[in-house]
């Protein structure tokens, strides 16, 4: 069987899915009030080809982050890690001596959330495919998802807080160690076991993040008058109906919520108090709070 090198199919497919979406092609400049705006000069994104001398097999079982030699899989070319006048994208491929590859990708985040990398990969893989556009035409439309004029903020947006660390309860990313951990059915039904009946419907992100977010609180044992929160991430597309966002926006349309309570509160109540406040969090977002 004759194999076609991956990474010259990705690349090629790369450069014409980017003539569609071809302000990723473009550079992020600053304008007036430190507004951001994307130049379509055409410079085009960075694309990395390499060659490993190991197999899969030999990265372990378990592919799961913290990854091996992530450093190797997506270089980091000198001058095209900025935010503004950088590429928007980076692509490397690398081919494994068993004969597969390793995609890796690095996206200036501005450009889109995860729903719309989501997008812009598969019609990467479509039109390596075969096909001469992709089946979703993407949409630029930052304009719909403007403040109002003038702005009239009507949601408290606790997101925006300006909290000091005054008692060191946030631990700094390089002093952390880094573990995965695979939550599958079996976990989540123990997890939902110490749920009421009528809350174990919620989903597995709603669960899981009470869950962790109780966890962390009782390991760190703050002062129980402590105010602590944890942060959603919540894809606001399915909420915004006035006008409602084109099936190919790419843009950024998440919001990050934030469910509040008492440390002391939080440690002395069933999970089931966690669930609920997150999932307030998750249920405030709507037209009113995006705009």
């Amino acid at each position: 069987m004759n194999r076609r090198d991956p990474a010259k199919v990705i690349k090629a497919a790369l450069a014409k899915t980017l003539v569609f979406s071809y302000p990723f092609a473009g550079r992020l400049r600053e304008g007036a009030g430190r507004k951001l705006s994307v130049e379509c000069t055409g410079e085009g994104v960075v694309f990395i080809e390499a060659d490993a001398d190991v197999t899969l097999r030999e990265f372990g079982d378990a592919l799961q982050p913290p990854f091996p030699c992530l450093e190797e899989l997506i270089y980091d070319v000198p001058g095209a890690g900025g935010i503004l006048d950088s590429p928007l994208l980076l692509v490397q491929v690398t081919r494994l001596k068993c004969g597969g590859f390793i995609f890796g990708l690095r996206l200036n985040h501005t450009m889109a959330d995860a729903t719309g990398l989501v997008q812009f990969m598969t019609a990467v893989g479509e039109v390596a495919r075969g096909l001469h556009a992709p089946s979703i035409p993407p949409v630029w439309g930052r304009e719909l998802l403007n403040a109002r004029d003038p702005p009239h903020v009507t949601r408290t947006h606790h997101e925006y807080d300006e909290i000091a660390d005054t008692k060191n309860t946030i631990v700094p990313l390089e002093d952390m160690d880094h573990h995965s951990f695979f939550f599958g059915a079996n976990e989540f039904a123990a997890l939902r076991r110490h749920l009421p009946p009528h809350l174990r419907r919620c989903t597995t992100f709603e669960v899981l993040t009470a869950a962790l977010w109780r966890c962390r609180t009782l390991a760190l044992r703050p002062d129980p008058e402590e105010e602590v929160r944890v942060l959603c991430i919540v894809n606001s597309r399915p909420k915004l109906l006035h006008p409602p966002l084109p099936v190919g926006f790419y843009g950024n349309a998440f919001a990050f919520p934030v469910a509040l309570s008492a440390a002391g509160d939080l440690c002395k109540n069933p999970l089931s108090y966690a669930l609920e406040l997150v999932k307030a969090a998750k249920n405030s977002v709507d037209q009113e709070y995006m705009k």
